[in-house]
């Protein structure tokens, strides 16, 4: 089984369902994934991810830059500003969840560029100064600022409490004031002087917003509430940081599931402990009972069940031996392992899907769109209203200058989008990570969303609804004068030389009753069957057709046949140049959790449709025994793709699951293409939007209750975002609320879609296999 595929970015599937990604131009503005803070603005705490920095583009001099205070796209348009007009720039890649910019430009641009972005208040680093390329370190909140957010919390209600009982005298006035300024500077130094650039720089966001009320509630000699806004707002930023580092690290987390070390064998025999960084592919490693399988390899020795959780979600141990694939992060349960090495540690299969999800957060679903577009308008329309306030209410109404001044800053506290723009990327985070988990690898927040939306689902027959691997389900000998050991001898022989799945079904199970003999004169007819000589007696194993072509079919083997074919199953014929000797009837056998599926789709109101290449027989039989009405059998690649193109006109969202290369086209046609990744096709796991690792036909079904869930935790979080803003911003004109209840009211929204969102991470009842 090979899925060297599976890391397919989410912008190379936005691209091949017409959506349109401009990341490889420098004076294009594009619209990357949204960080923690969403396009706010706000400072979170840096997170190394544990995808690589991306790989520079094709052409040029390309290098990757750092840089840890480009948090949101809102930076990350400031900074294609800051380069637009640079000579010898040939594109630029931005990569929000690593916070790098790879630059493929000439020497003398690249310093040009360094300048231009540090002028607008960033700090570019080289990889290599950055600490290397790669790498799986997580880099969390820094801890070294707790003491100064309890010195400074200390301080402010030390202030407030001065503010109500000290008497209103010139040494108490001055007291104040030193404290005041002491807690804004242990603070909120970071976000005064963010907020003061951003101004300078003409941009719009949180820090700025409470540069600006800070700043004016000093001019207005409120130093207790600029004080207590900035400490709040600190301790509050902290708490989100941390809070977003969950969401971001839960999937990153399966990584520590994987040793740092391997049992290595050297030339001479001998096993030492090794890195697994210095492993490389076709050296062998050797793994104990209870250990975890530290790299991607094929069985060479031993028997073992292996428990694959990490990779597929399923906690029930698989049978593991020569031959077969393991993948690093499964535990080795019962026997000792040796492995082949198939994949560096840094490309082992947990690892691309770690990487998937990464990218995935740059695929945005359209609610965070949306939102996006939304808050883009909204940030300067409450710039604008706030002036207003303070500019024309006090010649329209009684207000006082100090007043409406006091009452536009609240407004301005309050106004700040954070809770708006980070309630959609984290919640969108979560999901990704929590299908992950549990062996539901979606490629982009917009799959996530627009599952939802199912009308109907098509699946191809073999291998999605049935196992894709043929059996052996009925004998009977047609000559009398044979015995039942003569043709179990002769079909173990023939098949027993033959690559052909049929007789390969059939060989599995005549070989527990008969070895393989000697035949002569062996040939395999592609498409027919086989031919040869047993003991001087010619023998011919193939299809109907072909033994239909050179010996007679009696009266009575033509009904046996036919009964066959109407049950569904593939009949081959054993047979001599005089007459036929023996049937075999295979059949591919329908998934157990395939009833499931499409009874819990129906129950749903979407509509299953089988899509086939076998004969309407077969299919109409296969339909019929997994509960499915609609059927399209005789089909090819083409055939597919036009007729997913056909229910998308009746249903208008559709998926199509497969496992197959033919299957591919009608993939990347659907809303949402679902690939079977047990058995699935490197192809068709490429073009594939989820890709589903355990090929539980069930997990789509979980896919739209996630989906759902999903959907429903977004407009939830818009929902209280919005809601208590509109009610503090009735407040805030009516003189009801204070700058530090504005700071409680943005604080308090933000932490609630915080954790609402997280709500998902601990969600675990909506899957078939936990």
């Amino acid at each position: 089984m090979k899925h060297e595929h599976i890391g397919k970015t989410a912008h190379d599937h936005e691209h091949d369902h017409g959506h349109s990604h401009d990341h490889d131009h420098a004076h294009e503005d594009t619209q990357p994934p949204p960080s923690s803070c969403g396009g706010c603005g706000c400072s979170v705490a840096a997170l190394e991810p544990l995808a690589p920095v991306p790989a520079a583009p094709a052409g040029g001099d390309a290098e990757v830059w750092k840089i840890p205070n480009m948090d949101c796209p809102v930076e990350e348009k400031e900074i294609r500003q800051a380069l637009d007009g640079i000579e010898g720039i040939h594109s630029l890649f931005f990569h929000l969840s690593s916070r790098s910019l790879t630059i493929n430009a000439t020497g003398q641009a690249k310093e040009k560029a360094r300048q231009a972005i540090e002028k607008a208040g960033y700090k570019p680093k080289s990889v290599r100064q950055a600490g290397g390329e790669g790498g799986h370190d997580h880099v969390h909140t820094p801890d070294t600022g707790y003491w100064k957010l309890g010195v400074a919390l200390v301080i402010a209600l030390s202030i407030e409490i001065l503010h109500f009982f000290a008497p209103d005298t010139m040494p108490f006035k001055v007291l104040g004031f030193s404290l005041a300024v002491s807690a804004i500077l242990l603070a909120g130094t970071s976000v005064y002087t963010n907020g003061i650039r951003a101004l300078l720089h003409g941009r719009l966001n949180i820090s700025a917003l409470m540069a600006v009320a800070v700043t004016g509630a000093c001019i207005l000699g409120q130093w207790a509430e600029a004080a207590m806004v900035m400490v709040l707002y600190a301790i509050a930023e902290l708490i989100e940081a941390r809070s977003v580092d969950r969401a971001r690290n839960a999937i990153h987390q399966l990584l520590s599931l994987t040793p740092e070390s391997a049992e290595l064998r050297l030339p001479d025999g001998h096993w030492e402990v090794a890195s697994v960084k210095d492993i490389r592919p076709g050296q062998i490693i050797r793994v104990k009972p209870g250990e975890r399988i530290p790299l991607d390899g094929m069985v060479v020795a031993g028997y073992s069940a292996v428990n694959q959780m990490a990779i597929t979600g399923e906690s029930i141990p698989v049978a593991r031996t020569g031959g077969d694939m393991v993948y690093a992060g499964s535990i080795n349960e019962s026997g000792i392992l040796e492995l082949d090495v198939t994949a560096l540690a840094s490309d082992t299969m947990l690892s691309r899907i770690i990487r998937t999800v990464e990218e995935a957060q740059e695929a945005r679903a359209p609610v965070q769109r949306f939102v996006d577009r939304f808050a883009a308008i909204y940030t300067p329309a409450v710039f604008i209203i706030a002036l207003a306030i303070a500019v024309i209410m006090p010649l329209l109404t009684d207000w006082t200058w100090w007043d409406a001044i006091y009452r536009a800053l609240v407004l301005l506290v309050i106004a700040c989008p954070c809770a708006l723009v980070i309630a959609t990327p984290l919640t969108v985070v979560s999901g990704l990570a929590v299908a992950a988990r549990a062996g539901i690898l979606i490629k982009g927040g917009v799959y996530l969303e627009e599952a939802r939306k199912l009308k109907a689902v098509a699946l191809d027959k073999t291998g999605t609804i049935t196992e894709g691997k043929p059996r052996l389900v009925a004998v009977e000998n047609i000559a009398t004068d044979i015995t039942r050991d003569e043709i179990r001898q002769w079909t173990t022989t023939m098949t027993s030389h033959s690559t052909h799945p049929v007789s390969k079904a059939i060989y599995d199970d005549m070989k527990t009753y008969a070895r393989p003999g000697k035949v002569e004169n062996f040939t395999e007819m592609p498409g027919k069957g086989s031919m040869g000589t047993i003991d001087g007696t010619k023998l011919r194993l193939g299809s109907v057709r072909w033994i239909e072509e050179s010996t007679p079919v009696t009266q009575a083997l033509a009904e046996r046949l036919n009964a066959h074919e109407k049950s569904g199953y593939t009949v081959t014929l054993l047979a001599s140049d005089e007459e036929v000797l023996a049937l075999f009837a295979v059949a591919d056998t329908i998934r157990v959790n395939s009833w499931v599926t499409i009874e819990e789709l129906a129950c749903r109101k979407i509509t299953p449709v089988m899509l086939t290449g076998d004969n309407t027989l077969t299919a109409e039989t296969i339909a019929g025994q997994a509960g499915i009405k609609e059927v399209h059998s005789n089909l090819l690649p083409d055939d597919k793709l036009n007729a997913i193109a056909s229910l998308q006109t009746k249903f208008s969202h559709v998926a199509m699951v497969g496992d197959g290369i033919n299957d591919a086209p009608a993939l990347a046609t659907a809303n949402i293409g679902i690939a079977m990744g047990g058995a699935g096709t490197d192809i068709a796991m490429e073009t594939a939007d989820v890709v589903i690792m355990n090929d539980d036909l069930r997990k789509v079904i979980d896919l739209i209750r996630l989906s759902r869930r999903t959907f429903r935790i977004l407009w939830q979080n818009i929902s209280i975002a919005l809601g208590i803003k509109l009610v503090f911003f009735a407040l805030a004109l009516t003189s009801y609320a204070s700058m530090w209840m504005a700071v409680f009211a943005d604080v308090g929204a933000t932490l609630i879609v915080v954790f609402n969102g997280l709500r998902l991470l601990r969600w675990k009842d909506t899957f078939s296999v936990s």
